[in-house]
């Protein structure tokens, strides 16, 4: 035998406060969302909301559609059947109601919901009082109001009478109904401006932006850098985003205050525009996007994700519109969000050559664009993390070699996404070792002279798995140079990995080592340097050992490199070493 299902109201109601509401707050957005509903629902051009507070109850009045005692039983007393609000008229597009639980979240602040309402489909229709309880019974009697429309009544439970507040109803009343298309008012106050303040008309442009700054001003609470007018016909959108005047992190999550049919969803939505553009908040009002079930987030869907690309495709727009008509501008926009703007370049044409001609990269000869960077060099050679710039960026600019620091967020991918605008240009990361080629030689005599130097010194390091070798170059107060390569490094890694791996994964890790190709650093001694000729001027080999040493560990401390446990405790032994050789030869200082 087939039964129907007993609904614990007080336990549907639990659910709405713990799990669907996430305040409650919202039960005065869906009592005016009902009332507009009805409003609509009659057909008329206006009408009015009033919200009564006092007497230890509130009183919101419509007059709107009104309810028979039949669709008073079979809309009031049903939840969640949305086919029996479909055959009332109340789901069609233009309502804002979408669920039919709206009423329910009178509960989450009151025991007892008293609904007095007189239909207005029919002149001699009756009036009738609905009283519904929070255990689930509900009472209908004769009786209410003389005119069409529907008053509903609410007396707070325990511990929610401060939800029913004068204060409070007011304040909530204004932030979820200010923009309705019906007069609201609150204790004899209208609450309901004039409509979306982006829509309004001003006598000139400058007029429109000091009223949009105020605006921004008294909803966010800071002075706007710009503000663009956003419009989305297929989702019914309109709306402004406002350009934060100082600069957020790139993972902050945008939220922006959104109207759905001009009630309030939400003051902090996320998900709105595309995740990039993090410098903006916006305020709008859209028609055709999908709530989710709560009404205080935006559903995912299709709709959604295209107006999020239309209002991502505005932003770079105005961004395109500024480089054209104000540089200035535009540069002070960069200097606060150029992450945004970099994220744009990865995919978008039009902004990377924004980037290209606007925003400065750092590089061997300082801060410049690399549109500028390109008239100075031949050729766009970059460093894909900041500690290999910061490593080679003086050697590198001393040969003449230009530079670029690609390690910042997105530098790199932008610096090799250059072809796409400039096909002339072939953008290389720096091979380090490759610096040595644009190093000068010592001369052939000097060189043949240091050979027995050049054996000693490379013996000191050889266990260190680097080569020694000299050369002349600038900076000249630079004693030493560490390079390595790429492939060593790799091979490098390798053996730190075998030396940590056990038996099995050292046999694998051998083999692979064994597959690359021999790529060994080199330690570049500088002939130019004094200190580094009075080294190498050195007969001993036991001094040479500690001196080459160190000039091994202060390259690579000047360098940043990583320091191996072998690396550290030759620098150390060194720099004990050279110590105990200067205390015990005093006239090693004259």
């Amino acid at each position: 035998m087939e039964q129907a299902f007993q609904v614990d109201l007080r336990g549907v109601v639990d659910l709405l406060s713990r799990h669907l509401y996430s305040s409650p707050r919202v039960y005065l957005r869906e009592l005016l969302q009902n009332a507009v509903d009805a409003i609509t629902a009659r057909g008329g051009a206006g009408g009015t909301v009033r919200i009564e507070t006092g007497g230890g109850r509130l009183r919101v009045h419509d007059d709107g559609v009104g309810l028979t005692e039949d669709e008073v039983h079979r809309l009031l007393a049903t939840i969640g059947r949305s086919s029996k609000r479909d055959e009332l008229g109340f789901a069609r597009h233009d309502f804002l109601g979408q669920f039919g639980i709206g009423l329910l979240s009178a509960f989450l602040v009151a025991d007892e919901i008293e609904v007095e309402t007189r239909s207005a489909r029919a002149a001699d229709a009756a009036a009738v009082r609905w009283t519904g309880l929070a255990d689930g019974r509900y009472r209908v009697e004769p009786g209410g109001r003389d005119e069409p429309g529907t008053t509903v009544t609410l007396r707070p439970r325990p511990g929610s009478a401060e939800l029913l507040e004068p204060a409070v109803v007011g304040e909530l009343a204004r932030a979820y109904g200010s923009l309705l298309p019906v007069t609201v008012t609150v204790d004899g106050v209208e609450i309901t401006g004039d409509g979306a303040p982006w829509l309004a008309a001003h006598p000139d442009p400058a007029r429109r932006r000091r009223a949009l700054d105020a605006y921004c001003r008294e909803l966010f609470g800071f002075e706007p850098y710009d503000v663009i007018d956003l419009d989305v016909p297929e989702a019914g959108l309109t709306g402004v985003a406002f350009v934060l005047p100082h600069a957020v992190s790139p993972t902050a999550r945008g939220a922006h205050r959104v109207y759905l049919k001009r009630m309030l969803l939400a003051e902090s939505v996320e998900g709105l525009l595309p995740d990039w553009a993090f410098f903006v908040r916006c305020v709008v009002d859209a028609g055709e996007l999908r709530p989710t079930a709560s009404r205080e987030a935006l559903y995912e869907d299709e709709l959604l994700e295209s107006a999020r690309r239309a209002l991502g495709e505005r932003l770079r727009q105005w961004l395109v519109r500024l480089a054209e008509t104000d540089p200035v501008r535009l540069r002070g926009f960069l200097r606060l969000h150029r992450l945004g703007v970099k994220a744009m370049a990865l995919h978008d044409d039009e902004m990377l050559r924004i980037v290209d001609r606007w925003l400065e990269f750092e590089t061997s000869a300082g801060p410049m664009t690399l549109a500028e960077f390109r008239r100075r060099h031949a050729e766009v050679r970059y460093t894909a993390s900041v500690e290999e710039f910061r490593r080679l960026s003086a050697v590198a600019g001393a040969q003449g070699v230009g530079l670029v620091n690609g390690g910042y967020v997105h530098d790199t991918e932008i610096i090799e996404r250059l072809p796409d605008i400039d096909p002339d240009v072939v953008p290389r990361r720096l091979e380090p070792a490759e610096l040595t080629t644009h190093f000068g030689v010592v001369d052939p005599a000097a060189e043949l002279a240091l050979r027995p130097f050049l054996a000693a010194a490379q013996r000191a390091v050889e266990r260190l798995g680097c080569e020694v070798v000299i050369r002349d170059f600038d900076p000249a107060s630079l004693p030493a140079l560490y390079l390595t390569s790429r492939a060593a490094q790799h091979q490098q890694e390798l053996s730190q990995a075998k030396e940590m791996a056990d038996d099995l994964w050292s046999d694998v890790l051998g083999a692979l080592n064994n597959a690359v190709e021999s790529d060994r650093p080199q330690l570049v001694l500088n002939h130019r340097n004094p200190l580094t000729r009075r080294v190498t001027a050195l007969t001993e080999d036991g001094l040479i050992e500690l001196a080459v040493q160190g000039l091994y560990g202060q390259a690579l401390l000047l360098g940043q490199h990583p320091l191996r446990a072998a690396d550290t405790a030759v620098l150390n032994r060194s720099f004990l070493g050279l110590l105990d050789w200067a205390v015990h030869n005093p006239e090693a200082g004259s």
